[in-house]
């Protein structure tokens, strides 16, 4: 007999009052088990509004920052034997209605690390990613390509799906509490050599779900140069980096 495999969607929120009911709902029926919605210290409805949609909430004391909600919610997936994540930012910038197709290339594909990708339907820009967040993606994701030798077409994408087996092989809990911390665990994939597969999906930017100013984004953008550097110096053997030990 198939043992039904457990499904969670894991959905960082900080005043998400405007979006979360909307992401919520267009999620597809009958894919996902459960949602955890991790409220980093939300100081507006966003709880209210969880609570109402009976959703399980986590509610961190102090905001501990994106990076930091995925950890909450990625250690309860663990701890309670599920067999694969979804991760969907409740701003509603990443559409749910695909979320299925995320679950089938972890369940039945046997992926397991699924990212998104904005860079090949053609309409990143016409849909409003500023230049300043387009062009350093191109950048960034280029050369991370080429020190972790992979080919993937955006490094830099919120949208994933992982399965429990791979977050227990890495040591998530050490790396970013910040935005940076996507990035940190695909190099974490890419480094042992884990299959990454990717979902083309457009993206919805505006108002009301850009999180990412332009002095965060530069922020962002340096601390991924500083990571490949730490990675490069590790290789090389000048300074052994813990998170990047025992897997060459």
């Amino acid at each position: 007999m198939t043992v039904k495999k457990k499904i969670i969607v894991i959905m960082p929120a900080y005043n998400a009052e405007a979006t979360l009911e909307r992401t919520v709902s267009d999620i597809p029926n009958g894919v996902i088990d459960e949602i955890i919605l991790v409220n980093d210290c939300s100081n507006d409805r966003t709880l209210e509004i969880a609570k109402k949609l009976n959703l399980t909430v986590i509610t961190h004391n102090e905001n501990k920052g994106y990076g930091g909600a995925q950890k909450t919610g990625y250690r309860e997936a663990i701890r309670r034997g599920f067999d694969a994540v979804v991760l969907l930012h409740s701003d509603s910038q990443y559409d749910p209605a695909i979320v299925p197709q995320f679950v089938s290339k972890i369940i039945d594909e046997k992926f397991d690390v699924v990212s998104g990708t904005r860079m090949l339907l053609g309409d990143v820009l016409s849909n409003g990613m500023p230049l300043w967040k387009y062009v350093p993606n191109r950048f960034l994701t280029w050369l991370e390509n080429l020190v972790f030798r992979t080919n993937l077409t955006d490094y830099h994408n919120g949208y994933r799906a992982y399965s429990v087996a791979f977050l227990k092989r890495i040591p998530f809990e050490h790396l970013s509490e910040k935005f940076d911390f996507d990035t940190d665990i695909i190099i974490q994939a890419a480094i042992r050599k884990i299959r990454i597969a990717e979902i083309p999906h457009s993206t919805r930017y505006n108002q009301e779900n850009s999180q990412m100013s332009f002095g965060k984004g530069v922020r962002y953008g340096l601390s991924i140069l500083l990571t490949i550097m730490k990675y490069l110096i590790h290789k090389i053997g000048l300074k052994r980096q813990s998170v990047f030990q025992g897997v060459e």
